[in-house]
């Protein structure tokens, strides 16, 4: 992380609030074109630098006692959403884990886990207390919630026909550092002790053409070194590379208590959440919880691998679950560990096969269910 510029002067927490709310309000309230681009730029780059040494400043005074949660499974999946829109009940329908329920807000006052069984895949699923406006800046224990989704593989946002606002409930992870369904920017940044600032892009530049992103750039003390862009990068992707705290974390949206929406409501939320695709689902009687789970396990990008054995039949009953993109040297991380010492190369059945029985190495990619029999070299002693 790059942090507040060193020459930038120290300020108290009441004036670093006033500057925050202030560059905020410049930014609402300044039109965006083409001749402002550059300016709001640079407001953008200097709130997330005030916003920056307002985080460290709270991590140094300990925020409070934070949530304590072990990782389990396969992968993790964090159920976020406002007070009372059914978390607890769904937590309870997909993992049978006992989450305190009821009709009144936050009811849940610490992280409960819950596991879900997924295709031979282990999904273990917290209930979080809900979020309420202003969670990214430490209402009601919002930071320390958001600590914890900042951990987790994959955000499932729930709302329900009383609270439907995600867009703020959104922002509140984003405001977190927390980018949805994002991939990490192509921007490489070197710094140096001396020598100046270049920019270089091996693309066509729209959104930080002018100097804006050197300009950016000093707003984060990154007066000496190298920027290179390798994609036409807009000023808050560049904001979020130099702020150096943000994750990518996949997601998908839930609409609980369905059975309280006529189909013209249904049909509108669908129409305004059409970037999330939204599931519309009830908790309480169980309506389409099943396609939710499935829809779980393909954001989570398993792969189930079935090893066989030389001469043997494979074992379709205990796949090895991987993620999307791993490769044989990944499975091999999974198996007994004198399987990788003594590795000459792997026979592959399956649809990453060119042909049935192909012979690959440590570097091939896997796809789900494949089906893979470790060969061995000859005369190796596995394990010695």
């Amino acid at each position: 992380m790059y942090g507040a510029p060193s020459g930038r002067r120290s300020l108290d927490v009441s004036a670093l609030e006033e500057q925050i709310t202030a560059v905020e309000d410049e930014i609402r309230n300044t039109q965006y074109n083409k001749a402002t681009q550059r300016h709001i730029g640079r407001l953008r780059a200097k709130l997330a630098v005030l916003r920056l040494e307002r985080e460290t400043r709270a991590k140094g005074k300990g925020g409070g006692t934070g949530y304590s949660v072990r990782k389990s499974g396969h992968a993790t999946v964090g159920l976020v959403g406002y007070p009372s829109v059914g978390k607890s009940t769904l937590l309870t329908r997909l993992t049978g884990a006992e989450s305190e329920a009821g009709a009144y807000d936050f009811t849940t006052t610490s992280i409960i886990p819950g596991m879900l069984r997924w295709g031979g895949a282990s999904i273990q699923i917290l209930d979080m207390p809900g979020l309420v406006p202003g969670a990214a800046k430490g209402r009601g224990r919002g930071r320390e919630v958001l600590s914890v989704v900042r951990a987790v593989d994959l955000v499932l946002y729930l709302i329900d026909p009383e609270h439907t606002d995600f867009t703020a409930l959104k922002n509140e992870l984003e405001g977190s550092g927390v980018r949805n369904n994002q991939r990490p920017p192509r921007i490489v940044v070197t710094r140096a002790d001396r020598g100046g600032l270049t920019v270089s892009s091996t693309v066509k530049l729209t959104h930080l053409a002018g100097g804006l992103a050197a300009d950016i750039a000093r707003e984060f003390g990154l007066h000496n070194g190298q920027i290179v862009l390798r994609e036409d990068a807009t000023s808050d992707q560049l904001i979020d590379v130099l702020a150096g705290n943000r994750v990518y974390l996949p997601a998908i949206l839930a609409v609980n208590k369905c059975e309280l929406l006529s189909p013209a409501q249904r049909e509108a939320m669908a129409v305004r959440l059409r970037e999330f695709r939204p599931r519309f689902i009830s908790a309480r009687d169980r309506i389409a919880l099943p396609d939710l789970v499935e829809a779980i396990g393909e954001a989570l990008q398993f792969i189930r691998i079935y090893v066989k054995p030389p001469g043997e039949d494979p074992d379709m009953d205990e796949p090895v679950i991987l993620r999307k993109g791993n490769k044989i040297t990944d499975l091999l991380k999974r198996l007994p560990t004198e399987l990788d010492a003594a590795f000459k190369s792997a026979q592959v059945w399956g649809t990453s096969a060119r042909f049935p029985g192909q012979t690959v190495g440590r570097d091939h990619p896997l796809a789900d269910e494949d089906i893979i029999t470790v060969v061995v070299q000859r005369g190796a002693r596995p394990g010695a």
